[in-house]
């Protein structure tokens, strides 16, 4: 079978949402414009409406409320996005570790953005994003976090692996895993990993 045109995808996937999931740093919030302008879907940061939602940024939810209380309010939004169709998903790091989330997850289609971590580690030194779970953290902090959450975005439909290739190529990548997915299990439960 070869693999359909953009246009067979987009009839394919019939507005099933695309959430992407993955590390902090993994490009998720980068990524996810470019696969909703490939798909004509909407692009929606689940970040960015909690932040829109509570009127503080994600640091200062962290600090008043606490991580707990965020996670609540992650999962209230990811509930009520879910709601919605065409939607390309750019999820928080820790949207996995909620059992519940999952339910609304696989509604549509998971993508698991992993990058290298010499990769992932540049990325988020060079990153003027305040993230409140590295404030003040080692390495090694990173290491253990990635190591719980791992096996939480291995259950991911799609898990394409990221060297150093330009967001145009990472987003090619996932139509690529996308259009496998459709074409060879249309209606079935099967994980894809792209080089």
């Amino acid at each position: 079978m070869t693999a359909p045109s953009l246009n067979e995808l987009i009839k394919i996937l019939g507005g099933r949402n695309l959430y992407l999931v993955g590390m902090m740093g993994s490009g998720k919030s980068s990524t996810g414009p470019l696969l909703a302008k490939a798909l004509s879907y909407r692009f929606v940061d689940t970040d960015s409406v909690i932040e829109q939602l509570i009127g503080l940024n994600i640091s200062q939810i962290f600090e008043k409320e606490g991580e707990t209380a965020f996670r609540d309010i992650e999962s209230q939004v990811l509930q009520s996005i879910g709601e919605r169709h065409s939607l390309v998903v750019s999820t928080g790091g820790g949207v996995v570790m909620k059992t519940e989330n999952w339910g609304v997850l696989h509604q549509g289609i998971v993508i698991w953005l992993d990058p290298d971590k010499e990769y992932l580690l540049k990325r988020l030194k060079n990153d003027e994003t305040n993230r409140p779970l590295l404030n003040n953290k080692s390495e090694k902090f990173l290491n253990e976090l990635m190591l719980r959450r791992k096996p939480l975005y291995s259950e991911a439909d799609l898990h394409v692996h990221i060297t150093n290739e330009p967001l145009e190529i990472v987003s090619e990548k996932v139509l690529e895993g996308l259009a496998k997915i459709v074409t060879y299990s249309q209606d079935q439960d099967v994980q894809q990993t792209t080089e």
